[in-house]
Order: structure tokens, then C-alpha cells, then sequence
């Protein structure tokens, strides 16, 4: 069928294409189904939706993803990629091969798969689980399909978290701590998905995060460190196509994670890798027998893929440092390179760059060189060399100047600190995207509170968000305060 172009201003996550009611019954497609385009010497496939009235009979609507098309095009049905196959054998509980793996992650990165068949690759993963082996060639294939980056050391040193702790901003004071002692340590980073703030979130408050491989590797020459956004550059890039199909379930397969983590790392060029593996309540691993066991499953597939890898098992049951979101985060970087700051902050920070020069055989203290000022004048070299102002301190960052203080409303002490209240409160706020959005924490578990203290303290920058900030704490535990009296629970 011969049908004419129309350009949609619409941003789409697959190739989608619209067509009208008309031709689609002519064609014999249904919503999802995928037509294959004849465009001059391209043979392109897009996605169908259907409709009544955004395109005329005749005419086939083209996305963003697919703007390049221009004039008539010929249209046919096009079969269904093998991949789905595979992940309905995922979903039947069938051990896939490598080759299925790699056509799986193929069709993905070239958005092949629709988003209902995107879901089920997750949910087939989520539900029977990852084979080592799987996890393995999962690993491999996701690291193939994007760039990687190449060094000429033999140590190219990297720190990773699992995530799900609010605020939790140690990369940025690891990483001036170890390129102080002389290891080359090229950090990529993520920016937010459900959290309050990425780490590229919050070094975007003090400079540019977005980078180029050769601009990348030149910073590093120049200070022996980077902080940056991994999006910037096209490493293991099926990546967050996955994520974003994880996100609307609220699933995170440990396989995938597993996969997920290394792929990126050794697309990095990574040789020694510290993982911070956090635990609790609220946090994405509830015990500590699950956190041995994702440790011993990075361990052995990181030794697979010719990597040094230590998995640092930490407390996660409570927010790290004082602030959440991306200025009030990276207020608290700089208060502790300062030699002040939060002191869970600021421990953690210590005792993974320390993990980090075991696992690299550097006979160095991390807690030397942060106090020295050694590490506060390295994070000013990499900033400096990131487009950012080298002298910047706490008090130059403004946070959102409309505010909403909670209280206590007993006398005791703070036993719990909800992780996924703080979150959603803080992102209701504003954060990411307002960058001085967030929460601030005045209190911290084991502190004594007296009745009316507060707790914390809500910023914004728009009056309507605060609303929703203040909606989204109706109800919800935020802060547990035990009566010294009482055996009985504050619901903050």
C-alpha cells in the first residue's frame, strides 16, 4: 500500500507510526502491530497506532523517532521480531541462550519492541529470575551494543551504588579522594529516575556534566577524575530503555541489576570496582542475606568479565547526609570536603574510598587526605576542568526559598527515617528538575527530639508543589519517634 507522509510533532519512546481505521483494516493491523516502510534505499519498521481523525485515509503519521521519512512510502505488515519468542520463553520460565539474549538486547536498542512487549521482557526476568549464566551473557550483550571506552592504565578505578538510600551523595567526595592518591577514576553517572537527585544531578549544580568520550578522557588526563553523565556518551545504552520499562511496575529483577551495573562499568573501561550494596527498611534490599548474595553474584560475574570487584554491604534504612535534592546534596558535598558536612556522610564516604584503595593495593587513607584538604583541592581542579566555578561554596547555592517545617509531636528519640516517604515528598516538591527542591533533615536516627523540634524541612520553588509535597506526606510515615516513656510510634 502506497500512503503519503505526515510529519506529528510528537515525542514517542518506540518508532511509532499513525495510521488511519481505514487503511489499517485494509492492511489487516492492529494497534502495536508493526508495518515495515520503503523509504528510497531505507526499509525502516514502525509501530502502529490508529485513529479516526489525526491522520486522513492516505496519509501515515510519523513521530519524531522517524522525521527522516519524507513524500510516499510503500507500507506492508512486518513479522513480529524472533525476540518476542525468547521473551515469552523467559515468561514460560526457559533458560535463554546467549543467542537469544543478544537478539533480545538487539531488538531493544533498536526499538523493535513495543512497550507491552518491553514489559513483558521485565516481568519474565522479574518473575523466574536470571540463570548466572544469563545474568552473564545479559552482561556481555548490553555492553557490545553500545560504545566502549578505552585506557591506557592498568588502573582505571569506579564506586557504584544500587541506589535506593535518599541523598546518599558520596560519589562526588570518593571520587576527589582517590584521584588525589594518584588512580585514574573516569566516574559515570545517572541522573534521577524515581530518586530526588542523580548523581549528574547533583554535580550539575556545580558545572557541566554533559561531555563527549574525547572530552572525557581529556579531563581525566588533566585531573586524573571525572564526574559526568554516562547518557552524555553511548555506553550500554539499552540500559535505560529497560529502566523506563521497570519504572510503571515498580520492579527492579536482581538479575537485571546485576547486568545493568557491570555492563555500564566495563563499557567505562573500569578495572577495579567498589559496589555499595545498602540494606533495610526502605531501602532496595530488605536484609542482609540478600545483600551477601548479590555481593557474591557481582564478585564472580565481574571476575567473568575480567574485572576487580568488592562489594561494600552498608545500613540503608535511613536517608545519608542531611539533604535531598540536588542543591541541598550538593551543599553537603561541599560542607564535608570542607572538613564539616554530615558525619554519615561523611564516613561512608571514607570507609568506600578506602575499600576502593584495597581493592587497587594503594597504601593510602582516605581520611588523610579528605582532612589534609587534599580532596576539597582535587574536587576544585575537576570542577574547574567541568566548566564550574573551582571556589564555590555551600552558601553560593540557593535552595528553594518556600518552605514547610514538620514537627514532632512527642518528646523522645528518632528510631526511623522512612527512605521512600522522603523520596516521593521531595520529588512532589520539585526536585529534580527545580534543583533547589528537596528536603532537608534537621534530625537523624538516635537523635533526641523534644516535642515541636523540627524534623525537617520541606523546600520548593513553586507554590503548587509544595502542595503536592505537603498532599503526599498526608498519611504517610515519614519519621519514627519513640516516647522515652511510652513504647509507642511517631508518625511524622
Amino acid at each position: 500500500m502506497e500512503l503519503t507522509v505526515e510529519n506529528i510533532d510528537m515525542e514517542t519512546k518506540s518508532p511509532t507510526v499513525v495510521v488511519n481505521k481505514q487503511d489499517a483494516a485494509e492492511l489487516g493491523v492492529q494497534p502495536l502491530d508493526r508495518i515495515e516502510i520503503h523509504h528510497e534505499e531505507h526499509n525502516t519498521v514502525g509501530i502502529v497506532d490508529i485513529t479516526e481523525e489525526l491522520v486522513e485515509s492516505g496519509t501515515i503519521g510519523v513521530t519524531r523517532k522517524l522525521d527522516y521519512l519524507s513524500g510516499t512510502v510503500e507500507v506492508e505488515v512486518a513479522p513480529k521480531p524472533d525476540s518476542v519468542k525468547y521473551i515469552r520463553r523467559k515468561l514460560d520460565d526457559r533458560e535463554l541462550s546467549r543467542a537469544q539474549i543478544d537478539t533480545i538486547i538487539k531488538d531493544i536498542n533498536e526499538n523493535r519492541l513495543n512497550d507491552v512487549e518491553l514489559s513483558g521482557y521485565v516481568s519474565g526476568i522479574y518473575a523466574n529470575n536470571l540463570s548466572m549464566d544469563e545474568t552473564v551473557h545479559l552482561t556481555e550483550a548490553m555492553t557490545e551494543i553500545g560504545d566502549t571506552i578505552e585506557w591506557s592504565g592498568e588502573i582505571i578505578a569506579d564506586k557504584h551504588s544500587i541506589g535506593g538510600v535518599a541523598g546518599n551523595r558520596v560519589t562526588p567526595i570518593i571520587v576527589p579522594i582517590v584521584a588525589a592518591a594518584g588512580i585514574n577514576v573516569p566516574k559515570t553517572s545517572s541522573r534521577a529516575i524515581t530518586s530526588p537527585a542523580g548523581t549528574a544531578d547533583t554535580v550539575e549544580v556545580l558545572c557541566d556534566v554533559n561531555f563527549s568520550v574525547d572530552e572525557i578522557k581529556e579531563i581525566v588526563s588533566e585531573t586524573g577524575g571525572c564526574m559526568v553523565w554516562g547518557g552524555a556518551v553511548n555506553l550500554s545504552p539499552v540500559d535505560d530503555k529497560i529502566i523506563r520499562a521497570e519504572h510503571p511496575l515498580s520492579i527492579d529483577p536482581d538479575g537485571q541489576v546485576l547486568a545493568s551495573v557491570l555492563s555500564k562499568k566495563r563499557s567505562a573501561g573500569s578495572t577495579h570496582v567498589v559496589i555499595d550494596i545498602p540494606y533495610g527498611e526502605g531501602s532496595k534490599v530488605d536484609d542482609l542475606e540478600k545483600a551477601r548474595e548479590m555481593a557474591y553474584d557481582f564478585n564472580k560475574i565481574g571476575s567473568h568479565l575480567g574485572m576487580e570487584v568488592s562489594c561494600t554491604i552498608t545500613r540503608g534504612s535511613e536517608p545519608i547526609g542531611n539533604g535531598v535534592g540536588p542543591v541541598l546534596e550538593a551543599r553537603d558535598v561541599l560542607d564535608v570536603l570542607h572538613g564539616e558536612g554530615p558525619e554519615d556522610l561523611k564516613l561512608k564516604s571514607i570507609r568506600l574510598a578506602d575499600t576502593l584503595f584495597d581493592l587497587c593495593a594503594v597504601d593510602e587513607s582516605a581520611t588523610e587526605i579528605l582532612e589534609s584538604g587534599a580532596a576539597l583541592e582535587k574536587f576544585q581542579e575537576i570542577v574547574g576542568a567541568q566548566n564550574g566555578d573551582p571556589d564555590v561554596e555551600s552558601d553560593d547555592l540557593a535552595v528553594g526559598d518556600l518552605t514547610e517545617h514538620v514537627h514532632a509531636t512527642r518528646s523522645g528519640t528518632v528510631t526511623h527515617i522512612n527512605n521512600r516517604t522522603v523520596t516521593d515528598v521531595a520529588r512532589r516538591a520539585g526536585a529534580p528538575k527545580d534543583q533547589g527542591a528537596g528536603i532537608y533533615l534537621h534530625k537523624k536516627v538516635g537523635d533526641t527530639v523534644e516535642e515541636d523540634d523540627v524534623l525537617f524541612t520541606i523546600h520548593a520553588e513553586n507554590q503548587d508543589k509544595l502542595s503536592d509535597a505537603k498532599s503526599e506526606l498526608e498519611g504517610r510515615e515519614s519519621v519514627r519517634v519513640r516516647s522515652q516513656k511510652e513504647p509507642l510510634i511517631e508518625r511524622a
